[in-house]
């Protein structure tokens, strides 16, 4: 994507990257201080999930979870709280992100919806809120900057915060990228955390892998029970769960899934 295609907000700030909103055929994007698209909503259809990364990092839906609630860390344009807010409404859902200029935007220009009875957003650097956090079913870690992962959102330290904040069925879902020198450390933080209970899924998009770190292992069911789970999920949300579970067939074993 040229930068900008066509620009239409720009917030800079003196301590944080610079917010910039940019158009381009029918998306809005949000930017952090270059042209990587951090956040991205098709203007005709503000609900639905435009970028695979943010669709894959869906996939734990596949294993029922969550029940009751879910914490996004890094709100972005808002794409996985809006999803979840609107479909399913029974959701506890809550936010965080350090960039005030961030959480101005998503209600601004990508239709956040202000609801604090079922969507809470919080300004704060997550790594201080986690610790204080109990009883998440799923948490959905996309903590990047202009350039990089956040390291503080990336530590042993924070996946065991992470963990300890989820209920002990609940999932964690990261947003990392797979040409990341430190991919490697990072998921075997996470096994280590975790105690090996971890999946990861490439994205449609070259270069997004996102990390399923479980606090137990989900209830074993067959695969073709599996299957017609995710052909319905597909259905639901025209989203390909059929292409995730595919994918993520090989490492299941653990799962009892055979």
């Amino acid at each position: 994507m040229r930068f900008f295609s066509r620009r239409i907000h720009k917030a800079a700030s003196t301590d944080l990257d610079t917010v910039e909103i940019s158009e381009q055929r029918g998306v809005r994007y949000l930017h952090l201080g270059n042209a990587t698209i951090q956040s991205a909503m098709r203007i005709q259809s503000p609900n639905t999930l435009e970028l695979s990364y943010t669709q894959a990092m869906t996939a734990f839906l596949l294993f029922g979870i969550p029940a009751s609630s879910a914490l996004m860390v890094g709100l972005g344009g808002g794409s996985l709280a809006k999803f979840f807010y609107h479909q399913y409404p029974h959701l506890k859902l809550c936010a965080v992100d350090i960039h005030p200029e961030v959480i101005r935007a998503a209600y601004q220009f990508f239709e956040l919806p202000r609801d604090e009875s079922r969507l809470q957003v919080i300004q704060q650097d997550a790594a201080q809120f986690m610790p204080d956090q109990r009883g998440w079913d799923a948490i959905l870690l996309d903590g990047y900057d202009a350039h990089f992962q956040v390291p503080q959102l990336a530590s042993e330290t924070f996946y065991r915060d992470c963990a300890q904040a989820m209920g002990a069925r609940g999932v964690l879902s990261v947003n990392l990228w797979g040409s990341d020198p430190r991919f490697t450390v990072y998921r075997e933080r996470m096994e280590r955390v975790f105690d090996g209970r971890v999946l990861t899924l490439p994205a449609e998009k070259r270069g997004n892998v996102i990390a399923f770190a479980f606090n137990e292992t989900p209830d074993a069911v067959s695969w073709n029970r599996l299957h017609q789970h995710a052909m319905e999920l597909e259905m639901l949300h025209r989203m390909p769960f059929t292409r995730f579970l595919q994918h993520l067939r090989p490492q299941l074993r653990w799962m009892g899934i055979d």
